[in-house]
């Protein structure tokens, strides 16, 4: 009986592929959207109706706990939502019997020991959803195929009665009291055949494996239950007429031929326009000609014939000449500005060993600085300490005093490329420092002005 049910199948769908092939839709028979832009050109929705044949028997597990496993008929429906071309979601209803006996004999010739002879299970319902992917199409030739391989993995809830027999010939229902409800993981293929733009044959096989060792009616093992279903059906795609089914449509055949289509057209735009744009080329070139180099065309030059590289005004007319020869002004010294820098000298003091200028000396220094703005004179500022400390110190002690008075004439506007800062350290003293008086004028920073 093991050989029937996959037999069944086999023959069934070797008799309806010739029928499938001819089915062919003939191009233009429906509308053939461009480029997938969303579904909304196409038929998304569809419901089936199938029969078929019901086994307690998986391919990839035996058959339950029962020896001999038979086959016995089945029927379905299903609503189907087609999310992409190859992507959609199925929701399965699933009825009808399940038989199996404990005739076969095992491998030592002998019918097994066991307390139930056969059994009957009706399954009052099988309901799941399940998503549904094309894997593969028989004719990538034309935008609308005809022929599907399909793959299914779900979901859903089984309800069913097992009434088992005895040795004897006792029939005893396994729950008297009500329906077994067990999660059922559903998992197929099948081959689908475009009959028309609203038919189309479905042949598939689907094994369903519970949650559950009570199928049956008796837990003999460690596995889990199973039943199968294969099944021939009709799917009825609804929607109008005129669209096209989302899960026949070719994409990539359907983008070839809308780019080749675009191809074709864009040439014969440009072929079209390639007479006026050789006129139009003429004519800029003719616009854009400048003969004497001016930069200015000829079409709107007054003045042709003007020298290379003069400049010209908006009618290609000589500019007049205007002197553009800088006029320098030089500033003198005076005393009152030897008087201004002479008082900056002498107010400026320093933090004890540090570069930070007391504020007591800002108001001599903001008029040193207004003087250079104004008469934009150079400044040259030499940093002098005394001997205290050592050699290195002092040269970085009296430069960082001579940057500090340069960077507060910047800060008040003075031009910092025409101040100079150096320090000198302690190698330039104008008094003897071993006196405190001394020292005192050697730590110093003196401005020349000119």
């Amino acid at each position: 009986m093991k050989k029937t049910f996959p037999l069944w199948v086999t023959g069934m769908m070797t008799l309806i592929a010739p029928l499938a092939a001819l089915a062919q839709t003939t191009p233009g028979s429906v509308s053939s959207p461009g480029i997938f832009n969303g579904s909304k050109d196409y038929k998304t929705w569809s419901i089936g109706v199938n029969g078929g044949l019901l086994a307690p028997v998986s391919p990839t597990g035996g058959s339950n706990d029962f020896t001999k496993w038979k086959a016995s008929a089945g029927y379905g429906a299903y609503v189907k939502w087609q999310i992409l071309h190859s992507l959609g979601i199925r929701a399965d209803y699933i009825g009808g019997k399940l038989k199996a006996d404990n005739s076969k004999e095992l491998g030592n010739d002998k019918q097994p020991i066991r307390d139930y002879s056969s059994y009957e299970t009706k399954l009052k319902w099988s309901a799941a959803l399940s998503a549904v992917v094309n894997v593969a199409t028989i004719n990538w030739l034309y935008k609308q195929n005809f022929v599907q391989i399909y793959v299914s993995a779900g979901a859903g809830l089984a309800g069913y009665n097992p009434t088992k027999t005895t040795n004897n010939g006792t029939e005893v229902d396994y729950k008297p009291d009500g329906t077994i409800k067990e999660l059922i993981i559903p998992i197929g293929a099948g081959l689908k055949f475009k009959l028309s733009d609203m038919i189309n044959l479905d042949l598939g096989y689907t094994m369903h494996f519970l949650d559950g060792d009570n199928l049956d009616g008796y837990a003999y093992g460690r596995n889990n239950d199973k039943y199968s279903y294969g099944y021939a059906g009709l799917e009825f795609s609804l929607g109008p007429s005129h669209k096209p089914q989302l899960a026949w449509n070719n994409p990539a055949k359907t983008m070839y031929d809308d780019l080749a289509a675009q191809k074709a057209a864009l040439q014969q735009e440009l072929e079209s326009t390639r007479n006026t744009n050789a006129r139009l080329t003429a004519d800029v070139d003719k616009l854009l000609k400048d003969t004497d180099g001016d930069g200015v065309s000829d079409f709107f030059d007054k003045c042709p014939g003007t020298a290379q590289g003069s400049k010209v005004d908006g009618g290609g007319c000589d500019l007049p000449k205007i002197d553009t020869t800088p006029k320098v002004v030089v500033q003198q010294v005076t005393d009152e500005d030897r008087r201004l820098v002479r008082d900056a000298i002498q107010n400026l003091e320093f933090q004890t060993g540090k570069a930070s200028i007391k504020p007591s000396s800002y108001p001599s220094l903001d008029r040193v600085a207004e003087l250079l703005k104004a008469k934009n004179f150079s400044l040259k500022l030499a940093g002098h300490t005394d001997d205290v400390g050592t050699d290195s110190k002092n040269m970085i002690l009296s430069k960082d005093r001579a940057e500090s008075v340069k960077q507060y004439l910047v800060g008040k506007g003075a031009n910092p490329s025409r101040i100079e800062a150096t320090g000198y350290g302690e190698t330039q003293p104008i008094a003897s420092n071993k006196t405190a008086a001394g020292r005192q004028k050697n730590r110093r920073v003196e401005f020349t002005l000119y």
